[in-house]
């Protein structure tokens, strides 16, 4: 009998991930918790500022501040 050799994995840079997937979106289902997320918007906010900052609320407080010290926009009648 032959002794078959054993390959190794070889594991590429990114751990093991693939460099591409194929995905059947004729599979896909409607995400069931998208109801959920209405009147949330998602923003990135750089390191140094995310770093200020520990929580959502905290961002929404200051924002809040800030628009409250802003000037109301003038409306120009129109003649």
């Amino acid at each position: 009998m032959k002794k078959t050799s054993v390959r190794k994995k070889s594991e590429n840079k990114r751990g093991n991930m693939r460099p591409q997937y194929r995905f059947d979106y004729g599979k896909a289902k409607p995400n069931r918790f998208a109801a959920k997320m209405t009147g949330c918007v998602a923003v990135v906010l750089d390191p140094d500022v995310a770093a200020v900052f520990t929580s959502s609320e905290a961002v929404n407080t200051l924002l809040r501040s800030v628009i409250s010290a802003m000037p109301k926009p003038r409306h120009e009648q129109a003649d």
